[in-house]
């Protein structure tokens, strides 16, 4: 883990990601990726690791053009590279990195654990299709109907990674009374919507724990939604917090174990998995009056 003062992994990873998951959709080995770029395997083995001090942003252009990146792809390696060589790593998605290029839906099918608390809307991972395009159509008031249809079926193929049979991911979600009974679409989307969380809540990598409105502030301050990305047995998680203007991504140890914290104290103050899930399909009758 990046300590104060170092450069910070989380780019770096992400980086080495894209580049080795582009290598190998090439068939080129890592030797003759590296002698294209006049480098030796081993350098790029330590790039694709993120384990370089320092990038190089001609260099990763190379690379890139290598691969065939289009402008926007390019564009996107080199933001990382730039911001891995900063100390803080705050995505803003006018700045450096462009807009559609998702660094969230890399981490997230590279994790193996993945804990959150949502207070006002069902996860992505978990939303059903009425209510992802109730939202989508929310969001993209100017969007077409297959750009909506889009938008809609990229949360639908991400909720692969927990309900695949082979190694799914583990997931924990807190999820406050608030986002159940917040009406998105209508009285039956939302009947839907909480009725599926209650009927997927009984697979094994998945746990749901409703927080009633009677739990009051267990934190004793208002925590805006969070997740967080654990990677197995390597130390590099990741707390990724979404804000309206830009996304914040939070690896540094002491940020980690403060919001690992306030899961804790969530999650002891929700309902357990069975008092959840009666708690789901009582909230999912009463959306239909």
């Amino acid at each position: 883990m990046a300590e104060p003062g170092e450069p910070l992994s989380l780019p770096k990873r992400q980086l080495g990601y894209y580049l080795r998951q582009a290598r190998e959709e090439s068939g080129m080995s890592l030797a003759e990726a590296a002698a294209h770029i006049g480098r030796s395997a081993p350098t790029l083995m330590r790039i694709e690791k993120g384990l370089t001090q320092k990038l190089s942003v001609p260099e990763i252009e190379a690379y890139c053009r290598l691969y065939e990146f289009d402008e926007e792809k390019t564009d996107a390696m080199k933001g990382l590279a730039q911001q891995a060589n900063t100390q803080n790593w705050w995505h803003e998605y006018d700045d450096l990195i462009p807009a559609d290029f998702d660094i969230y839906v890399g981490l997230e099918s590279a994790a193996q654990e993945i804990a959150t608390y949502q207070p006002e809307l069902i996860p992505g991972l978990l939303q059903t299709p009425d209510y992802a395009r109730v939202l989508s159509r929310n969001a993209l008031p100017n969007g077409t109907d297959d750009a909506i249809e889009r938008h809609v079926q990229l949360k639908i193929r991400r909720q692969l990674l927990i309900t695949r049979k082979v190694r799914p991911v583990e997931l924990q979600l807190i999820v406050h009374e608030a986002a159940l009974r917040r009406v998105v679409g209508s009285g039956k989307v939302m009947s839907i919507q909480v009725r599926y969380l209650a009927d997927i809540s009984t697979r094994e990598n998945i746990d749901i724990r409703v927080l009633p409105f009677t739990a009051g502030v267990p934190v004793g301050e208002a925590i805006g939604p969070f997740v967080m990305l654990r990677f197995g047995h390597t130390n590099h998680n990741v707390v990724y917090a979404e804000t309206y203007t830009g996304d914040l991504y939070l690896e540094k140890p002491a940020s980690l174990r403060r919001y690992a914290g306030a899961y804790e104290v969530l999650r002891s103050a929700a309902l357990d998995a069975a008092r959840s899930r009666i708690a789901l399909r009582q909230v999912a009758k009463e959306h239909l009056g």
